[in-house]
């Protein structure tokens, strides 16, 4: 049977699937890309937004319209911790989570027996290991994810995640060496090691992250390794000097931070300060050379006032990240923040625009440095008329011209930029 794919949300999700893929390949199914050749469409779903879930009902509605005798599997975030999704979404034939991915060809051979509606649900449970079955590689992709670590602990007062991913847990060492030696095996030269609250690794064991990262110093293929999102709290002064140690890792860290001010941080049930977190910015930025932070903010939490605003405004500006995600704050039912006072639609979408436009003005000042600078890039993208690859501080780098670079690393001059990335010349 011919199984297609379509994969909603982070890294941790796009890991998922590629284990699914290999998990259906060994039992015999093919994985395919064109939907209207499909017998089973796969969607794994978002669910960290509103209009995540928005578009995980339009993908399940579309899907079965342009394949109306597939059979459609909905997993992932949305189906784990709404399971109710599935009450307006009658194309669904068989109902799984993140929880039961690992049983995807047992609910598809339950669903083949029964010729009706399965519901292959698992909650989850507090004291739940980390399944994971691994992948040998990665598809469509020159960089390759590999998940260590699953759920989170946190509880933000407007985050349902603790409730789709359950408890942070981790991967074993073990386990992780057998996934690298694979992925070094079939020529992949950087691995994002990736998790729901990637910092906690190792919580409750002997290890921690860095114990992690250091299985790759071995492996010759492995040329690069890069960290998946950051909780700020996490990063000792401990972690980053172990963090300095490791030869292959690269200078880029995504940390959420949220908000800028105090006062909207405490409200988030966020575990630090405005001023700790830029603290820690000053610190990464001084061990690492040519360090680049990244970050997520939110904008229009409930209650979060004028002043409040123009705080996390004035925050962006003086702590200049690389780059910045902005999202307009969603009401997530079930979460505290869902229960506060909340603001205008307007107001949100206001706020949204008026930091990505800070975030986007900081950027281009930072792209337009790196001209007169020689890089090492991983070229990963082929198009018509140029290839375009990252630097290992994940800056996006163009060479045009009708030579295929893609899959190399090269040293490449930056001749120039534009808004958006910058121009190298070999």
């Amino acid at each position: 049977m011919n199984v297609f794919f379509y994969t909603l949300g982070c890294k941790v999700n796009q890991y998922e699937t590629q284990e699914m893929c290999e998990l259906l390949e060994r039992e015999g199914y093919t994985i395919i890309y064109n939907i209207s050749d499909a017998d089973i469409a796969v969607i794994n779903s978002c669910t960290v937004t509103a209009e995540s879930v928005r578009k995980t009902r339009q993908t399940v509605r579309r899907i079965k319209k342009q394949n109306p005798e597939c059979i459609i599997i909905l997993t992932g975030c949305a189906s784990q911790a709404e399971k109710h999704i599935i009450k307006d979404l009658p194309e669904v034939d068989i109902l799984m989570g993140n929880r039961s991915n690992l049983k995807i060809a047992e609910a598809i051979k339950n669903y083949s027996d029964a010729k009706k509606f399965t519901d292959a649900h698992i909650e989850h449970k507090t004291d739940d290991p980390l399944y994971s079955k691994g992948i040998t590689r990665f598809d469509g992709h020159t960089r390759a994810f590999l998940k260590i670590q699953d759920g989170c602990d946190r509880f933000c007062s407007y985050c349902l995640i603790p409730t789709a991913r359950g408890r942070s847990r981790s991967k074993s060492l073990e386990d992780i060496d057998k996934e690298l030696k694979s992925l070094s095996q079939n020529g992949y030269k950087e691995i994002v090691f990736v998790g729901i609250n990637l910092s906690d690794y190792g919580k409750k064991t002997p290890y921690s992250l860095p114990d992690a990262l250091m299985l790759a110093e071995k492996y010759d293929g492995i040329k690069r390794v890069r960290l998946g999102s950051l909780e700020p709290d996490h990063i000792t002064d401990e972690m980053i000097t172990r963090l300095s140690k490791i030869s292959k890792l690269c200078p880029q860290f995504h940390i959420s931070v949220q908000s800028g001010c105090d006062n909207v941080l405490k409200k988030m049930n966020r575990h630090y300060t405005a001023g700790e977190y830029e603290e820690l910015t000053k610190k990464l930025r001084e061990t690492f050379p040519d360090a680049t932070i990244t970050t997520d903010v939110l904008a229009g939490f409930p209650t979060e006032t004028e002043d409040d605003f123009k705080t996390t405004c004035e925050f962006l500006k003086r702590v200049k990240f690389e780059k910045v995600h902005v999202f307009p704050y969603s009401v997530r039912e079930g979460t505290v923040a869902a229960r506060m006072n909340q603001l205008e639609k307007r107001v949100k979408e206001e706020r949204a625009s008026i930091l990505s436009q800070i975030a986007d003005d900081i950027r281009s000042e930072y792209l337009s440095k790196q001209t007169g600078k020689k890089v090492e890039v991983l070229f990963e993208t082929a198009r018509n008329g140029y290839t375009e690859g990252y630097t290992k501080n994940y800056t996006p780098v163009r060479v045009f011209g009708s030579k295929n670079l893609k899959g190399k690393i090269m040293e490449i001059n930056i001749v120039d930029a534009t808004a958006e990335y910058c121009i190298g010349e070999e």
